[in-house]
Protein backbone atom coordinates (compact mmCIF):
# COMPACT_ATOMS: atom_id res chain seq x y z
CA UNK A 1 0.00 0.00 0.00
CA UNK A 2 2.44 2.59 -1.09
CA UNK A 3 -0.69 5.12 -3.04
CA UNK A 4 -0.56 8.09 -1.69
CA UNK A 5 -4.37 7.85 -2.62
CA UNK A 6 -4.56 4.82 -0.20
CA UNK A 7 -2.36 6.24 3.22
CA UNK A 8 -5.01 9.30 2.45
CA UNK A 9 -8.01 6.62 2.83
CA UNK A 10 -6.22 5.58 6.30
CA UNK A 11 -5.78 9.18 7.01
CA UNK A 12 -9.08 10.06 6.67
CA UNK A 13 -10.43 7.03 8.11
CA UNK A 14 -8.58 7.21 11.25
CA UNK A 15 -9.39 10.27 11.72
CA UNK A 16 -13.20 10.46 11.14
CA UNK A 17 -14.10 7.64 12.02
CA UNK A 18 -17.05 7.57 9.54
CA UNK A 19 -16.03 4.55 6.87
CA UNK A 20 -19.43 5.58 4.58
CA UNK A 21 -18.77 8.88 4.40
CA UNK A 22 -15.60 8.37 3.25
CA UNK A 23 -15.98 5.81 0.73
CA UNK A 24 -19.15 7.62 -0.80
CA UNK A 25 -16.49 10.95 -0.76
CA UNK A 26 -13.90 8.69 -2.69
CA UNK A 27 -16.39 7.77 -4.96
CA UNK A 28 -17.64 10.99 -5.64
CA UNK A 29 -13.90 12.76 -5.90
CA UNK A 30 -12.94 9.55 -7.85
CA UNK A 31 -15.52 9.99 -10.61
CA UNK A 32 -15.27 13.61 -11.10
CA UNK A 33 -11.62 13.80 -11.05
CA UNK A 34 -11.34 11.21 -13.78
CA UNK A 35 -14.27 11.94 -15.81
CA UNK A 36 -12.78 16.12 -15.74
CA UNK A 37 -9.58 13.98 -16.94
CA UNK A 38 -11.35 11.57 -19.64
CA UNK A 39 -13.33 15.01 -20.80
CA UNK A 40 -10.73 17.32 -20.84
CA UNK A 41 -7.29 15.63 -21.54
CA UNK A 42 -4.27 17.54 -20.08
CA UNK A 43 -6.15 20.99 -20.61
CA UNK A 44 -5.82 21.84 -16.57
CA UNK A 45 -2.50 20.86 -16.62
CA UNK A 46 -1.38 22.55 -19.63
CA UNK A 47 -3.09 26.02 -18.71
CA UNK A 48 -1.49 25.80 -15.38
CA UNK A 49 1.88 24.15 -16.12
CA UNK A 50 3.15 21.63 -13.63
CA UNK A 51 4.97 24.08 -11.39
CA UNK A 52 2.22 26.24 -10.92
CA UNK A 53 -0.22 22.61 -9.71
CA UNK A 54 2.58 21.39 -7.90
CA UNK A 55 2.20 24.49 -5.87
CA UNK A 56 -1.95 24.24 -5.68
CA UNK A 57 -1.88 20.69 -4.71
CA UNK A 58 0.90 20.74 -2.02
CA UNK A 59 0.01 24.21 -0.77
CA UNK A 60 -3.46 22.21 -0.32
CA UNK A 61 -1.77 19.26 0.90
CA UNK A 62 -0.21 21.93 4.22
CA UNK A 63 -3.44 23.58 4.77
CA UNK A 64 -5.15 19.92 5.40
CA UNK A 65 -2.29 19.36 8.07
CA UNK A 66 -3.37 22.60 10.11
CA UNK A 67 -6.91 21.88 9.49
CA UNK A 68 -6.23 18.32 11.48
CA UNK A 69 -4.60 20.25 13.58
CA UNK A 70 -7.57 22.10 14.72
CA UNK A 71 -9.30 20.47 17.85
CA UNK A 72 -12.70 18.80 17.17
CA UNK A 73 -15.22 17.15 18.68
CA UNK A 74 -16.43 13.65 17.16
CA UNK A 75 -20.00 12.79 17.02
CA UNK A 76 -20.62 9.75 17.58
CA UNK A 77 -23.86 9.85 15.97
CA UNK A 78 -23.54 9.06 12.14
CA UNK A 79 -25.89 12.35 10.64
CA UNK A 80 -23.82 15.20 12.64
CA UNK A 81 -20.54 16.22 11.76
CA UNK A 82 -19.11 19.35 13.23
CA UNK A 83 -16.32 20.20 10.73
CA UNK A 84 -17.06 22.97 7.49
CA UNK A 85 -17.41 20.22 4.98
CA UNK A 86 -18.20 17.36 6.91
CA UNK A 87 -16.57 13.56 6.63
CA UNK A 88 -17.68 13.54 2.98
CA UNK A 89 -16.76 17.15 1.63
CA UNK A 90 -13.42 16.97 3.37
CA UNK A 91 -12.94 13.56 1.57
CA UNK A 92 -14.53 14.66 -1.75
CA UNK A 93 -12.07 17.87 -1.49
CA UNK A 94 -8.48 15.51 -0.38
CA UNK A 95 -9.20 13.06 -3.03
CA UNK A 96 -10.05 15.28 -5.53
CA UNK A 97 -6.85 17.23 -5.34
CA UNK A 98 -4.50 13.84 -4.28
CA UNK A 99 -5.63 13.14 -7.80
CA UNK A 100 -4.63 15.79 -9.90
CA UNK A 101 -1.66 14.91 -11.67
CA UNK A 102 -1.30 11.47 -10.23
CA UNK A 103 -0.63 8.76 -12.31
CA UNK A 104 -4.37 7.60 -12.50
CA UNK A 105 -5.34 10.44 -14.29
CA UNK A 106 -2.96 10.84 -16.36
CA UNK A 107 -3.66 7.27 -17.03
CA UNK A 108 -7.51 8.37 -17.10
CA UNK A 109 -6.46 10.84 -19.99
CA UNK A 110 -4.38 8.31 -21.81
CA UNK A 111 -6.89 5.53 -22.02
CA UNK A 112 -9.54 8.28 -22.83
CA UNK A 113 -7.66 9.34 -25.83
CA UNK A 114 -6.83 6.18 -27.07
CA UNK A 115 -10.58 4.66 -26.61
CA UNK A 116 -13.47 6.40 -28.10
CA UNK A 117 -15.82 5.24 -25.12
CA UNK A 118 -14.53 7.69 -22.27
CA UNK A 119 -17.63 6.30 -19.82
CA UNK A 120 -16.52 3.04 -20.40
CA UNK A 121 -12.87 4.28 -18.88
CA UNK A 122 -14.15 6.09 -16.43
CA UNK A 123 -15.82 3.98 -15.11
CA UNK A 124 -12.74 1.31 -15.26
CA UNK A 125 -10.33 3.59 -13.53
CA UNK A 126 -13.15 4.42 -10.76
CA UNK A 127 -13.34 1.16 -10.18
CA UNK A 128 -9.82 0.77 -9.86
CA UNK A 129 -9.61 3.06 -7.37
CA UNK A 130 -12.66 1.85 -5.33
CA UNK A 131 -10.23 -1.88 -5.34
CA UNK A 132 -7.46 0.04 -3.99
CA UNK A 133 -8.54 2.54 -1.50
CA UNK A 134 -11.64 1.16 0.23
CA UNK A 135 -9.94 -1.16 2.34
CA UNK A 136 -7.62 1.55 3.37
CA UNK A 137 -10.43 2.95 4.60
CA UNK A 138 -11.48 0.19 7.02
CA UNK A 139 -7.60 -0.24 8.32
CA UNK A 140 -7.96 3.14 9.31
CA UNK A 141 -11.00 2.38 10.57
CA UNK A 142 -9.75 0.01 13.17
CA UNK A 143 -6.84 1.87 13.49
CA UNK A 144 -8.68 4.62 14.89
CA UNK A 145 -10.71 2.19 17.53
CA UNK A 146 -7.41 1.16 19.01
CA UNK A 147 -5.47 4.49 19.30
CA UNK A 148 -6.47 7.96 21.04
CA UNK A 149 -8.07 10.68 18.59
CA UNK A 150 -4.99 13.13 19.08
CA UNK A 151 -2.50 10.80 18.43
CA UNK A 152 -4.74 10.68 15.10
CA UNK A 153 -5.28 13.43 14.17
CA UNK A 154 -1.49 14.33 15.17
CA UNK A 155 -0.29 11.46 12.73
CA UNK A 156 -3.06 12.91 10.23
CA UNK A 157 -1.49 16.22 10.11
CA UNK A 158 2.49 15.23 9.81
CA UNK A 159 1.58 12.71 6.84
CA UNK A 160 -0.27 15.62 4.99
CA UNK A 161 2.40 17.94 5.74
CA UNK A 162 5.17 15.65 4.59
CA UNK A 163 2.95 14.97 1.15
CA UNK A 164 2.33 18.91 1.12
CA UNK A 165 6.06 19.28 1.20
CA UNK A 166 7.61 16.47 -1.08
CA UNK A 167 4.86 17.62 -3.39
CA UNK A 168 6.38 20.97 -3.09
CA UNK A 169 9.85 19.50 -4.17
CA UNK A 170 8.39 17.58 -6.53
CA UNK A 171 9.90 14.45 -5.24
CA UNK A 172 7.55 12.37 -7.58
CA UNK A 173 9.22 13.24 -10.21
CA UNK A 174 12.57 11.18 -8.87
CA UNK A 175 10.15 7.82 -8.78
CA UNK A 176 8.63 8.39 -12.28
CA UNK A 177 5.57 10.06 -11.28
Amino acid sequence: MGDKTQLLAIVLAAAFRKPLPIIAGILVATLANHAAAGALGGWVAALLGPTALRWVIGLSFLAMAGWMLVPDKIDEDAGTDTRRFGVFGTTVVAFFLAEMGDKTQIATVALAARYTDVVAVVLGTTFGMMLANVPAVFLGDRIAQKVSMRLVHAIAAAIFAVLGVLTLLDVGRLFGG
